[in-house]
């Protein structure tokens, strides 16, 4: 399993960043890796953002020196979205078939978890956070059937989109996780307008679906000190709490977005008006 560890930084120096320092800092490029569990450890709630791509083989997650525990959930919950072929993953000798768009979550204290494809040619994308977790929720296999579905937007304002609430309170029950998959319609380019930040918890944006040759602009930062960072087909930012996050692209796309910390009420948030945004 390869972890690499991400530290916070303080809006007063992200204001100095360069593009490329920016990028090291918050966006996360290379998430599948075929046959490997692939994470980035963020200090940012203690998030853990990343991939498993099993092609050939099973693949586990186990322990790090990262987490310093023996077992990958001795004290985190973990959520799961794929957003390629099919396959399954087996928690504690219990297997839950993943689908395309399928998503699980596992609860705290979970200790042996093997992910597989069904097809090497067209292996399952497991897109994973995982945060800490103060007590233990029953594992649920969530589908995009079964998500809670919120439309927004108008082509008015090109920000046409389905949000998908998978693990959500509406839909089942997390210690702190929330995540699940916003959708943007052909046409619609906008996402999370007008920009906010909440305060009470963090986020990672994991985009998707973005055809090739187009990318999404990506903002982040405060809102009297915008910046972004362009992002790429299956790609990932992390959002301090004090960020904005919100993005444009060049064509629509969709996004996994998850978030953990203090609060999830979905509405809880500090929306900041499009014309104050510097």
């Amino acid at each position: 399993m390869i972890v690499k560890t991400r530290y916070p930084s303080h809006p007063d120096d992200v204001k100095h960043y360069d593009t490329q320092k920016l990028r090291e800092h918050f966006l996360i490029e290379n998430i599948f890796i075929p046959d490997e569990a692939n994470f980035i450890y963020s200090h940012f709630d203690r998030i853990m953002t990343g991939g498993v791509m099993p092609v050939t083989r099973c693949v586990e997650l186990t322990g790090c020196k990262e987490l310093a525990c023996e077992t990958f959930l001795e004290n985190r919950e973990m959520g799961v979205i794929n957003i390629g072929g099919s396959g399954r993953i087996v928690v504690d000798g219990t297997e839950y078939t993943l689908l395309p768009f399928d998503g699980l979550y596992v609860g705290r204290g979970a200790k042996e978890i093997c992910m597989y494809g069904d097809d090497p040619k067209n292996p399952p994308k497991y897109y994973i956070n995982s945060c800490p977790a103060h007590c233990t929720c029953p594992n649920v296999k969530v589908d995009i059937a079964k998500a809670a579905k919120k439309p927004l937007g108008s082509q008015e304002f090109s920000n046409v989109r389905v949000i998908n609430q998978y693990f959500h309170p509406d839909v089942m029950q997390s210690c702190q996780l929330s995540m699940g998959i916003t959708a943007l319609e052909p046409g619609s380019t906008w996402n999370t307008m007008p920009a906010h930040t909440h305060e009470r918890r963090m986020e990672v944006y994991f985009y998707f679906n973005i055809p090739q040759d187009q990318v999404v602009f990506h903002m982040m930062g405060e809102g009297q000190e915008t910046r972004h960072i362009v992002v790429n087909n299956e790609q990932a930012v992390i959002s301090p709490s004090w960020s904005i996050h919100a993005g444009a692209g060049t064509s629509n796309y969709s996004f996994i977005w998850g978030m953990c910390g203090e609060n999830k009420t979905f509405s809880d948030m500090d929306v900041i008006p499009t014309t104050s945004l510097r």
